[in-house]
């Protein structure tokens, strides 16, 4: 089983589109405005020859690639044609897998796409690869055990000894812990609970239904340390099992390769990784599946890779943050926000507001923020 598929993934060619964008970078214009002297003196007259002369055709089938990229329809839209759409529009709804490797990549990363495909009457499922369970600050432990112990004490008509003595067990435990010291399963699995409630809450308000909110917990992500554990087959196989049991017409991948601990590579290697297992098996709702691949919150598909662009009003935008914000444990006190002062879902703004911004400085219609999506061929 090959267990590094992330190699695979390659940038759509889209040569002409690269060239021309470019183009427009240097020169300060839009696409519809560069002119045939603009190629000449940008090394790109042969383009300007390929398309009879006339730069303007060269614009207007680039302006044309990238307008075909937007859609408000990211589950397809049915009962119109769908030639120059990303999606195809039938079968319609579609079953969706959305794959999260942190229990709040798939808001910070498509959060607006997610509440789109729900309002559009599509089937979604959510699927948090990995607990989380590290990301989590010691405050967040003992803010949920103090909550504990005394609804304990409040409710219980004869308070339970078994709380009592974890509630004493845990917090001298981090009354003690040094810096760098390992949690104890019992405060990791603390942890994950509380990650696990972020996550529902966060699928609640985009009208996730419960059973449709899976959490795998890949076993090579519980080392309770930064550095994990290497990826298995049986990391494979759980999410295989998802697949098999969904069988997707769209599966959403992370490919924001930069997350600086790994976690995003590996949990997209066993994405990509059941995908092919599934393949060699001849597993027939693999015809009628497309996968797309989004990125978080530390970096962008450039432009001219786009092959999806779903569109965010003012509105969406705010409802898409209040989403991120249902991860409470991830804001001011998470341990992994880096260099980076803003919180995640001040980065996920400016990077989907720069993504519109760079559709409206090329010509095109201009929204307020925009999620980007590159297409994955297994096939």
């Amino acid at each position: 089983m090959n267990l590094n598929l992330t190699s695979r993934i390659t940038m759509p060619e889209h040569a002409l589109r690269r060239q021309v964008i470019d183009l427009c970078r240097k020169t300060g214009k839009p696409l519809l405005k560069l002119s045939t002297k603009d190629y000449v003196e940008g090394g790109l007259g042969h383009l300007v020859e390929q398309f009879d002369g006339q730069a303007g055709l060269v614009n207007i089938e680039v302006f044309n690639e990238l307008q075909h990229t937007i859609t408000g329809w990211p589950g397809g839209k049915p009962g119109v044609d769908d030639s120059n759409r990303p999606e195809r529009a039938l079968p319609f709804p579609k079953r969706v897998v959305v794959f999260s490797p942190h229990p709040d990549d798939d808001v910070i990363s498509m959060g607006g796409t997610i509440r789109r495909l729900m309002q559009q009457g599509n089937d979604v499922h959510i699927a948090y690869e990995t607990s989380g369970d590290i990301a989590v600050g010691d405050e967040e432990v003992r803010r949920y055990m103090h909550f504990i112990n005394g609804f304990n004490q409040l409710f219980a008509r004869e308070p339970d000894e078994v709380i009592n003595s974890k509630y004493r067990e845990i917090t001298s435990f981090l009354k003690q812990k040094t810096d760098g010291q390992p949690d104890t399963r019992d405060i990791l699995t603390v942890k994950t609970l509380i990650r696990r409630g972020e996550a529902r809450l966060a699928c609640y308000y985009n009208g996730i239904a419960r059973d449709h909110i899976h959490f795998l917990d890949l076993p090579f992500y519980e080392s309770g340390r930064i550095e994990k554990l290497p990826m298995t087959e049986e990391d494979v196989r759980i999410v295989q099992r998802l697949i098999q049991q969904v069988q997707p017409h769209q599966i959403y991948v992370a490919a924001d390769l930069a997350d600086p601990h790994g976690t995003h590579r590996k949990c997209t290697d066993a994405v990509l990784a059941a995908i092919d297992e599934e393949q060699k098996a001849g597993a027939a709702w693999l015809n009628d599946c497309r996968v797309w691949m989004y990125r978080g919150a530390w970096d962008e598909w450039d432009v001219p890779d786009i092959e999806m662009c779903v569109p965010m009003s003012p509105e969406e935008l705010r409802e898409k943050r209040n989403s991120i914000l249902r991860h409470q444990s991830q804001m001011e006190s998470a341990p992994f926000l880096g260099n980076d002062e803003r919180l995640f879902w001040q980065r996920a703004e400016d990077r989907n507001r720069d993504t519109a911004r760079r559709y409206d400085e090329l010509g095109l219609a201009c929204y307020e923020a925009m999620e980007a999506f590159v297409e994955y061929h297994f096939r």
